[in-house]
């Protein structure tokens, strides 16, 4: 703490208002780092993080503090602190992916080209969060680390969503405004939807992977968790190497939205749909135009896996076949290890035919997109389930995971963008959240309309409270 500030609680501040405050000399980054360190020591769970960088972090801090003063800000996040899922290479720290049999690897010599471009905009780095080892499920469970707990529900420890667990919780608790995960079938957007914070998944490609752990290259995605969509959309560009954002708020009068009328919302929570529909009633009070119609692509997906598998599965096998079949073996996850072995046996040709079919399918669902449309439905069907009773029974763990990740993965296999809202609570106090999710490549617009659609889906939440 600087004697020239004033002290000032960042808890659960967004981003920008960090930002606003050291820019007015209220704080300084210093200041904020050695806040975020305090109370990342002091948290009840510390499963929340594998490792801190702490001398990075009062590094960079400093190097913040320097440029503020000196009135040549390196842009609209100097002095931000940030987590990274532990995927993300880190100069000088190992990468584990949420993994005992990892941590005898070298550290890495570089950090990963995004986490170099967001210290480039003087973020500030804290470390790597927690995750499902490997990334590989929607759930969140870590028996090596811990499992992070959501911090919401009155009576008992409830999942955070996996496999980007850690850093969801981290922005939920307020440890940090932002952290960056990945998701490949979920693994941002469900954690933010039981977190009840803003999760934004890019398309493919839109942000360089080198120097990111993969799980499976056809579908990894990154993603940002934030308090606010703004916040999202500044660290987004920031990600890409721009100066400044190049998205803009757009008013929802004429956006067609397509609420899906088959598969997404079955089986739904009661709480889940009934914020649902008072989220989509708003939207549509505001100018939007929801439209209720069957998504034959979302049958068709369910059937392919059914008859041939998943890539993931695939492209997991094909990453860590020595692992699971070598002595390493009883060192992984059990729930992880099963789940990366059934992939054993499918054929090649299987692969390609679901390859094969998501093309076709992801041409015609961009038709279907085309202009102002977005599809929204619930982001998950059901609110972050107890910890001890998957921790306990394998088999509810594979069901419950199956459900988890029903309605995220549609995007994934078909390429859309997604942002989650929070949208309200159940009778536990647990959250439920839309997804809007766009095309291939339709990020800016999907962006540009959230920045809209989030006061108006928020504004749900505040009239339950």
């Amino acid at each position: 703490m600087t004697s020239q500030s004033p002290s000032v609680d960042i808890r659960g501040r967004s981003a920008q208002q960090l930002a606003a405050l050291m820019s007015a000399g209220l704080l300084s980054p210093e200041e904020v780092a050695e806040q975020t360190l305090a109370a990342i020591a002091a948290c009840e769970d510390q499963a929340v993080f594998t490792r801190l960088t702490v001398e990075r972090a009062r590094a960079e801090a400093r190097a913040a503090t320097q440029r503020l003063r000196a009135g040549r800000s390196a842009s609209a996040l100097d002095g931000v602190p940030i987590a990274w899922k532990d995927l993300f290479d880190l100069e000088g720290v190992t990468t584990t992916a949420g993994s005992r049999v990892l941590e005898a690897d070298a550290p890495a010599k570089m950090d990963a080209t995004v986490v170099s471009r967001l210290t480039a905009a003087g973020m500030v780095c804290i470390g790597h969060a927690n995750m499902t080892e490997f990334a590989y499920s929607g759930i969140g469970l870590n028996p090596h680390y811990g499992t992070p707990r959501n911090p919401h529900g009155r009576e008992e420890a409830r999942v955070p969503g996996g496999s980007s667990s850690g850093s969801a919780v981290a922005v939920a608790r307020g440890l940090v405004p932002v952290a960056i995960g990945t998701d490949t079938g979920g693994s941002v957007r469900i954690p933010a939807a039981f977190n009840g914070i803003i999760g934004y998944k890019a398309s493919s490609g839109r942000y360089p992977m080198d120097g990111v752990f993969a799980l499976s290259p056809t579908l990894d995605t990154l993603g940002i968790f934030a308090r606010t969509v703004e916040d999202a959309v500044v660290v987004d560009a920031a990600m890409r190497a721009l100066v400044a954002p190049n998205v803009r708020r757009e008013p929802l009068t004429g956006l067609r939205l397509i609420a899906p009328t088959n598969v997404v919302c079955d089986d739904c929570d009661p709480a889940v749909m009934k914020n649902f529909e008072a989220a989509l009633a708003r939207l549509a009070k505001a100018g939007a135009i929801v439209e209720r119609a069957v998504m034959p692509a979302f049958d068709e997906i369910l059937a392919l896996s059914a008859r041939h598998g998943t890539i993931v599965a695939a492209e997991a096998y094909a990453a860590h076949k020595a692992r699971v079949e070598g002595p390493e073996a009883g060192r992984i996850d059990r729930r992880v290890a099963k789940r990366i072995a059934l992939a054993q046996a499918m054929p090649m040709v299987d692969y390609i035919a679901i390859m094969q079919a998501r093309s076709r399918l992801i041409q015609q669902t961009s038709e279907r997109l085309s202009g102002r449309c977005l599809i929204a439905m619930p982001t998950v069907a059901h609110t972050a389930p107890p910890i001890a009773a998957l921790e306990a029974d394998d088999d509810l763990f594979v069901r419950m995971n199956a459900k988890t990740l029903r309605n995220t993965m549609l995007g994934n296999f078909l390429g859309w963008c997604g942002v989650s809202f929070p949208t309200g609570t159940d009778e536990f106090d647990l959250p439920t959240a839309l997804l809007l999710s766009g095309a291939p490549d339709a990020d800016e617009q999907l962006l540009s309309f959230s920045l809209t659609a989030e006061a108006i889906v928020r504004e749900v939440v505040d009239s339950m409270l």
